[in-house]
């Protein structure tokens, strides 16, 4: 079914004001072939019925959680984003450590925000205890991942993946930290699954985000996309608030924080960069 252009407002606005998600006028066909799932699977009759429904209470929190699993895409794997992960082990760790150790507080918080399915939050997790015998031994090491997609914070907890999250992954990791299954089917180390922990969060919800507190990295990768200008800066403020002083923030490859914050500082490295307070 075809979505007027008053039904499409009304909606996009519903969705914007709940999470800062925003369709332009170009998304219209994507926000209407996902709605149409959802319509199917509710027996909404129209749009302006499916409307009132994920606006009814409980039963429309529950059917608006399944909206979100569909417009939110998640693409992503093992080890992605290799030039940060690089800078992050051999320099922004060492450097942290360094500090830390001068206060005698011996605690590292990662959070991966926008985890998707895990594999980022994951790939923390292995090069992390790799050094955990020398540069972090006797530490407590901290790691959270956060979608607004339950169906992939579920997927993220079980830790089986598929021969295409596991492409990047050295072969070094590959062996040591995942049991290859019948049917190309990856289990994740149980040493591993333990050092991360999983939850649903909305970026928008102020509440929430206000007890993410004291973090040495944030990774944040392909999520801001999502947003306009107003919700970016937005959830911006609450990463920069949520970051330790001298804590680096990073974005997905193809993104920056050109206009939408000048509170971070750019940290330039090969390959990429990274922000900090």
């Amino acid at each position: 079914m075809k979505i007027s252009d008053k039904d499409f407002e009304i909606l996009r606005d519903y969705i914007y004001n709940l999470c800062g998600i925003y369709f332009h006028t170009s998304k219209k066909y994507f926000l209407e072939s996902r709605l149409a799932r959802r319509m199917e699977a509710t027996g909404s009759k129209n749009h302006a019925e499916y409307y009132q429904l994920v606006r009814n209470g409980a039963t429309g929190a529950v059917e608006l959680r399944r909206l979100l699993d569909e417009i939110t895409t998640n693409e992503t794997c093992f080890f992605r984003n290799v030039p940060q992960l690089t800078a992050m082990e051999n320099k922004f760790i060492p450097d942290i450590v360094a500090i830390k150790s001068k206060i005698g507080f011996r605690k590292l918080r990662i959070w991966s925000a926008g985890s998707s399915s895990g594999e980022e939050a994951y790939t923390l997790a292995m090069i992390l205890l790799e050094k955990r015998n020398a540069l972090l031994k006797d530490w407590i090491i901290e790691i959270v991942g956060t979608d607004i997609n339950e169906t992939v914070i579920a997927q993220a907890k079980e830790g089986i993946y598929n021969t295409y999250s596991v492409r990047n992954t050295p072969e070094f990791y590959r062996r040591k930290y995942f049991k290859e299954e019948p049917g190309e089917r990856f289990t994740l180390a149980p040493e591993i699954k333990r050092m991360v922990s999983f939850s649903q969060l909305n970026l928008y919800d102020e509440n929430k985000m206000l007890f993410m507190k004291s973090f040495d990295f944030i990774f944040c990768a392909n999520v801001l996309i999502y947003f306009d200008l107003a919700s970016k800066s937005k959830v911006v403020q609450h990463f920069y608030n949520n970051l330790q002083p001298y804590g680096y923030f990073f974005v997905g490859q193809s993104e920056s924080l050109h206009g939408v914050s000048d509170k971070f500082k750019t940290i330039h490295f090969p390959g990429g960069f990274a922000y900090n307070k």
